[in-house]
C-alpha cells in the first residue's frame, strides 16, 4: 500500500530567520494521525536565513540526522563535536543520555535549506556521539545508495536503531529500484524534483509511506534528490 502525504499538508512554522515544514508532529504543531512512522519521528524541512540558526539547546535519547540541500550549516555540540555540513554529506547526531548544541547557517547571507530527521533509537541513555561522512556521489547517481545504518561501510553513518536511509540523485526519466524485505516498510521523501512511484507523482516535498511491498520502483519525471527510509 502506498499512503502519499502532499507537501502542502504538512505543518507549518514560521518565524523571522526560520521557514519550516513538519511532516510529523513537532512543536506547536500537533496532527494525531501523522505523530511518527516507526521508529521515523521527526521530518522538518528548514529555510534558515543568512547569519542566522539555532541558539544552544539540548537533546535527549534521539538519533538527529541532518541532510543540507542547499547552503551549509555550521554545527558545535558539548561532546566536541562539530563542523560544517554541506550538500553531499550526511551527519548524525546521538542525543543520547544527552547534548547541548547549536547549528547556525554557515553563510551570513545566502539561505540554508536542509531536512533534519529525528530516529528514535533502539537503546535510552548511550554516550553521546557525532559522526559526518561524505555521500559517495557515484553511488547515489541514478541509483539508491545507503547513507546510513545501523552496521554502517564507508561513507556511512551510523543509527542506533533497526533503520536505514537510502538517497538518489536521479536525472530526468531514470528509475532506481529499492527492494523491501518482508515485515519492512518504507518512507520516501522527495527533496527535489519529481518522481513517479506506483501510479502517483510526488514533487518536492511530498512523501509517500509504503508497506506490503517487495520493492519500491521510483520513476523521474526531471532531476530529482529522494530520501527513502528502510524501516522495521
Amino acid at each position: 500500500m502506498i499512503t502519499v502525504r502532499k507537501s502542502e499538508d504538512r505543518g507549518k512554522g514560521k518565524i523571522d530567520w526560520l521557514d519550516s515544514r513538519f511532516s510529523f508532529s513537532f512543536g506547536d504543531y500537533y496532527d494525531p494521525a501523522h505523530e511518527n512512522f516507526g521508529a521515523l519521528r521527526v521530518i522538518n524541512e528548514d529555510w534558515i536565513k543568512g547569519g542566522a540558526g539555532f541558539p544552544p539547546h539540548p537533546h535527549r535519547d534521539m538519533e538527529i540526522v541532518t541532510y543540507i540541500l542547499e547552503g551549509a550549516i555550521a554545527h558545535r555540540d558539548s561532546t566536541g563535536g562539530g563542523g560544517t555540513i554541506r550538500p553531499g554529506e550526511i551527519q548524525r547526531m546521538s542525543a543520547g543520555s544527552g547534548i547541548v548544541h547549536a547549528e547556525f547557517n554557515a553563510s551570513a547571507t545566502e539561505t540554508c535549506h536542509l531536512l533534519q530527521i529525528w530516529i528514535m533509537p533502539s537503546q535510552r541513555g548511550i554516550q553521546p556521539g557525532y559522526e559526518q561522512k561524505r555521500i559517495d556521489p557515484d553511488a547515489v547517481h541514478n541509483h539508491f545508495a545507503r547513507i546510513a545504518a545501523p552496521d554502517p561501510r564507508e561513507n556511512e553513518v551510523r543509527l542506533v536503531q533497526d533503520a536505514e536511509i537510502w538517497a538518489a540523485k536521479l536525472d530526468a526519466g531514470v528509475e532506481a529500484i529499492h527492494p523491501l524485505a518482508q515485515g519492512r516498510k518504507a518512507w520516501l521523501q522527495v527533496a527535489k524534483g519529481e518522481v513517479v512511484l506506483g501510479d502517483q507523482t510526488l514533487k518536492a516535498g511530498d512523501a509517500a509511506a509504503v508497506t506490503d511491498q517487495t520493492q519500491i520502483a521510483v520513476k523521474s519525471n526531471a532531476p530529482s534528490e529522494v530520501l527513502l527510509f528502510d524501516l522495521a
